[in-house]
């Protein structure tokens, strides 16, 4: 009876098998990975539908009207979040004018000006800035922040601008202006890293030209580093927006907590996030607590929309995609 031979009895396996994972360990490893990248997303949806299914009361009584209805009161069963909506767009874009400036500043003297030997222990101090948890912060302000404030910032403030309706009535500490000044310190580390690494991201060749035909340094910055990564830093700004619009304890410290809307900067505000904090344990009604997740699924979406915004901006200039030749 004939054999076959050994190389035939013991033929390896196909390489284009192995390479199409048909063999267990391949099965395995991939199916983990799958898991695992679709475990994100699924958690997401889960996250929405939880917000969804407990605001739907609320959603059902007040419809649209409650995005612009001021009226808050538990015991009627009332509930509009004008205020709370106003409060936080109103003291993130107010930090975002006090932070853009600094983190931009810190992050063009670290990539163009600052020394080498300078360059590494100052954007470590500027990023260890983001590991302090938010109630030192809003420790830090009222103890601090505050009385500073109160002595040396709105005295002269109210003496050049206190004809403005944005510095109009008395000044008590909690405010509006602390919450976003603190807010303005928080965000700074987040704007100028991931401004530095957009920096970090421009060509040589964009210096070298504008250095060529004769700019001087700041100007080689400001017509053609700037404008060449101008998409991610606008995405740098937009992600420090979406950390600012769901910080809660330091602006929960430091806003005042009033239901309200005023123009002045000066008067207590409320946010979002400072209300679901500070009444969710008191909300004793099936509509309070719908409402109160209402206002939870708002400031869920306009975060989500405002980091997905800035996300897309900045892989725009990761994939080198930035309109780079018309910054000469």
């Amino acid at each position: 009876m004939a054999t076959l031979p050994m190389e035939q009895a013991a033929a390896p396996e196909p390489r284009w098998q192995v390479l199409r994972g048909t063999n267990v360990g391949d099965r395995v490893y991939r199916g983990v990975l799958t898991a695992q990248a679709l475990s994100l997303p699924l958690l997401l949806l889960a996250l929405v539908s939880e917000l969804a299914l407990n605001a739907w009361p609320a959603i059902r009584r007040f419809g649209v009207h409650f995005v612009w209805t001021s009226v808050w009161d538990p015991v009627a069963g009332v509930f509009g979040a004008a205020p709370m909506i106003f409060g936080t767009i109103a003291s993130s874009l107010l930090a975002l004018l006090l932070a853009v400036p600094l983190s931009l500043g810190v992050a063009i003297y670290l990539t163009e000006f600052a020394p080498k030997w300078l360059r590494q222990p100052v954007s470590f101090l500027v990023e260890l800035l983001a590991a302090i948890p938010s109630v030192v912060y809003g420790l830090w302000g009222v103890f601090v922040l505050i009385p500073f404030l109160r002595t040396y910032v709105v005295p002269p403030l109210r003496a050049t601008l206190g004809w403005t309706p944005f510095l109009s009535g008395v000044f008590y500490g909690n405010s509006l202006l602390a919450g976003s000044v603190i807010l303005a310190i928080m965000i700074v580390p987040y704007i100028a890293a991931v401004s530095r690494e957009v920096l970090l991201a421009v060509p040589v060749s964009q210096r070298e030209a504008a250095l060529g035909m004769g700019a001087t340094r700041w100007e080689a910055v400001w017509t053609a580093v700037v404008p060449y990564g101008r998409a991610g830093l606008i995405g740098a700004v937009i992600l420090g927006l979406g950390r600012a619009l769901g910080e809660t304890m330091a602006v929960t410290m430091l806003i005042g907590n009033r239901h309200d809307i005023g123009l002045s900067v000066l008067q207590p505000a409320y946010t979002m996030a400072a209300a679901i904090a500070n009444e969710f344990s008191e909300a004793t009604t099936d509509l309070y607590l719908s409402a109160l997740f209402e206002v939870g699924l708002i400031l869920f979406v306009i975060t989500v929309a405002v980091n997905a915004l800035a996300r897309l901006m900045i892989w725009r200039v990761a994939r080198g995609t930035a309109v780079g030749s018309r910054a000469l």
